[in-house]
């Protein structure tokens, strides 16, 4: 085997990393596990913060990597992570988060659990999607009205758990939709009914309000979710046949959703760094097409890929970022990166 020398990246023209970034308030990437979102959400925070917008990148992925990413320890809350840009990160851990209450309301529903049939008896437990989506869900209602952030950007979790976050809010409704509706038809009843079920008939009137508050918040971040002006929802995808399905059907529940996709992200193409990026690449390693027998076979694997892509780029703003030799890790890759995709 011939050794390849390969010399680390210290460091490139600050000229050829952006500042600031063309994005919306929000920005999440999404797609199949290990398709580089939490490289893709590193970057692109860091080029956000640049230019002093306080920006925010959350992990909700329960398999963090994000503090490899960024080469520094990120913790279970927000915290500034740069001195010298406003760069704030947070790997959420949905299980010590919020335990068995990840969307924080009361965990008895008291008389109305007895009511609400099998499916409804245990409301933040198999009825709904799971805790880490949940808890992330929370998480985000409460980043939507945090004042110190002009942007959130968000590694998602893989593509299964994405789309249960999406679908929260539709589950959250119709489960307080049922609690209101039972508890209205209730109010109409004698005085009696609180007694008959061992309740309190104030206690049940606190448990709808803290939910209808819940629903009015689940309301506004979907509306959120959908509005293109505030959230560009970015899919990730690697030039493999089995990432481009993965990523037609993601595009596909995401419409379904209403969830706008304005970008999609091609990670690990090899390609030479100055074809997508205006970045001196004297220390990239290019492959080698000519007379590496692997490079050229995985090669025509990424161009039946990307010939396949074709009508799932149609419409989309489509970035492409190389194959790097080295891992990507630490600020200095991050801003390649964060060139690639501006």
């Amino acid at each position: 085997m011939t050794d390849i020398d390969v010399e680390p990246v210290e460091q490139i023209d600050d000229e050829a990393v952006p500042v600031g970034v063309e994005a919306p308030d929000y920005v999440l990437y999404g797609g199949k596990g290990g398709v580089g979102k939490t490289t893709m959400a590193a970057a692109t925070g860091l080029a956000s913060a640049r230019d002093g917008t306080a920006t925010l990148v959350v992990s909700t992925d329960p398999a963090h990597s994000l503090s490899d990413t960024l080469d520094t320890e990120i913790p279970s809350d927000p915290t500034k992570i740069r001195e010298e840009i406003p760069l704030y990160a947070v790997e959420i851990d949905p299980e010590n988060a919020f335990g068995d209450n990840p969307l924080g309301v009361e965990d008895s529903l008291g008389p109305l659990s007895e009511l609400l049939g099998d499916d409804m008896a245990d409301p933040f437990g198999a009825a709904m999607p799971g805790t880490d989506e949940a808890a992330a869900m929370r998480l985000l209602l409460q980043y939507l009205d945090d004042e110190r952030f002009d942007r959130v950007v968000i590694d998602t979790a893989p593509t299964g758990h994405t789309l249960r976050l999406l679908e929260l809010p539709d589950v959250m409704e119709s489960m307080i939709g049922r609690l209101i509706a039972f508890r209205e038809k209730m109010s109409g009843m004698m005085g009696s009914v609180s007694g008959m079920f061992g309740g309190d008939d104030e206690q049940m009137e606190e448990e709808i309000g803290d939910m209808r508050e819940l629903s009015r918040r689940i309301e506004r971040l979907r509306a959120v979710l959908q509005d293109p002006t505030k959230t560009d929802f970015r899919v990730v995808l690697v030039p493999e046949e089995l990432s481009v399905m993965e990523s037609e059907r993601l595009l596909t529940q995401l419409a379904e959703f209403g969830i706008p996709v304005g970008t999609i992200v091609v990670n690990r193409v090899m390609e030479d760094l100055a074809d997508v990026a205006d970045v001196d690449a004297d220390w990239f390693v290019s492959p080698d097409l000519e007379h590496c027998e692997f490079c050229k076979r995985r090669w025509d694997v990424q161009q039946k890929a990307l010939q396949r892509s074709q009508e799932l780029f149609r419409g989309h703003d489509v970035k492409r970022v190389p194959l790097f030799a080295d891992e990507v890790r630490g600020e200095e890759f991050l801003k390649v990166v964060a060139a690639c995709l501006d």
